[in-house]
C-alpha cells in the first residue's frame, strides 16, 4: 500500500478566516472552566451510553412517576443492569426516586436536566441548534450562488 504525500500548507491555506463577529469570541477557548468541564463530561459520560439513555428518555415521558418494575419490563436487559442504570441517573440528579411500599418510582429531575441543558450551552455557546442550521444553510447556499 502507498499513501501520497500531501502539500504543507500553513494555516493561512487551510481555512477561510472566521467571520468578523466570531474573530474575538471564538478564539478565546472553552467557555467553561476545569472544574465546570469536569463536571460537564461526568454528566455526558453518564448520558452516553444507549440503554441509560433510553431509560431517561421513558422516563421523562411519562406525565407521572414510573415504577421500576415497568421500567424494567421495557428492556431486554436484567433488573440489576437497570437498577445500576437508575443509580447513575440518580446520582447524577437526573432522575429521582421515590418508595412506595416495596418498589420505587422514578421522575424527572429538574436540577439534574437544568443542570444537563446548562452543561450542553457551556459547551456549545448561546446558540441554539436551530440557530446554527440556519446560518450553516445560508452560508452554504451563499457559496453555491453564482
Amino acid at each position: 500500500m502507498s499513501f501520497m504525500t500531501l502539500p504543507q500548507n500553513g494555516p493561512e491555506n487551510c481555512c477561510p478566516p472566521p467571520p468578523a463577529a466570531c474573530a474575538a469570541g471564538c478564539a478565546a477557548g472553552p467557555a467553561a472552566g476545569g472544574a465546570e468541564r469536569a463536571r460537564a463530561a461526568a454528566l455526558f459520560r453518564i448520558l452516553a451510553d444507549p440503554t441509560r439513555l433510553d431509560v431517561l428518555a421513558l422516563i421523562a415521558a411519562q406525565e407521572e412517576a414510573l415504577c421500576v418494575c415497568e421500567i424494567v419490563a421495557r428492556f431486554d436487559v436484567s433488573q440489576p443492569t437497570i437498577s445500576h442504570h437508575l443509580k447513575l441517573l440518580r446520582e447524577a440528579h437526573l432522575v429521582s426516586a421515590e418508595r412506595r411500599g416495596t418498589w420505587s418510582f422514578y421522575s424527572l429531575d429538574p436540577r439534574g436536566t437544568t443542570a444537563a441543558r446548562a452543561a450542553l450551552d457551556a459547551v456549545l455557546g448561546t446558540a441554539t441548534t436551530r440557530e446554527r442550521t440556519t446560518a450553516r444553510t445560508a452560508r452554504q447556499a451563499a457559496r453555491a450562488a453564482p
